[in-house]
């Protein structure tokens, strides 16, 4: 069993892939492999809407330069996916975004090859617009047919600058049991 996380934050190694760190604490004492994709830094470029991947239904986009078809090849071999994304205006960074939209596209044209994966979506907020966050990205989850996990909260943690967000006992707590709840259900799914 592996999980993929898509870290969205421009901050490589800060609070988001501190998020993802906690949940692959609680995947790997349940055996479960993980791996972490970090954004930043890199490109990752918008949908052009050339329906390329409909004409080649090959698993892939036709946007060759930069590192989506990395993520898709990693995302469709994974049996759970984390998509994590610090809050950007109330929403998801853009690079998020894009992965979000080219994602559903290539699976949808592809044998919806998403459907019934494990997702879990995780977001860090200096203050507001968690919640908006965590909505769009379930909502690749709900689109793809993906089963989404969730906690005994919403999944986000407080934090601005890097490691503040382990002062954020509650939110914390809450991604510690988005780990264990991703570990029992991936385990139930692919029993």
């Amino acid at each position: 069993m592996k999980v993929i996380a898509i870290n969205g934050s421009a901050r490589r190694d800060g609070n988001t892939a501190i998020l993802i760190e906690t949940v692959f604490t609680e995947l790997r004492r349940q055996g479960i492999d993980v791996e972490m994709i970090q954004l930043g830094g890199r490109s990752m470029n918008g949908c052009k809407a050339c329906y390329g991947c409909f004409r080649n239904k090959n698993g892939r986009c036709v946007i060759e330069e930069d590192l989506f078809n990395e993520c898709i090849v990693k995302m469709k071999a994974a049996d759970g996916i984390i998509l994590a994304s610090p809050v950007y205006v109330a929403d998801v960074t853009s690079e998020m975004k894009a992965l979000i939209d080219r994602a559903c596209l290539v699976s949808r044209v592809n044998g919806n090859f998403l459907r019934r994966k494990v997702g879990a979506a995780v977001s860090v907020a200096r203050r507001g617009g968690a919640v908006s966050a965590l909505d769009s990205m379930n909502h690749f989850f709900g689109i793809t047919e993906m089963i989404t996990v969730g906690s005994c909260y919403w999944n986000f943690v407080l934090g601005r600058e890097i490691g503040e967000v382990r002062k954020d006992e509650e939110g914390m707590n809450t991604i510690k049991i988005l780990g264990e709840n991703m570990a029992w259900l991936i385990q139930k799914v692919m029993a």
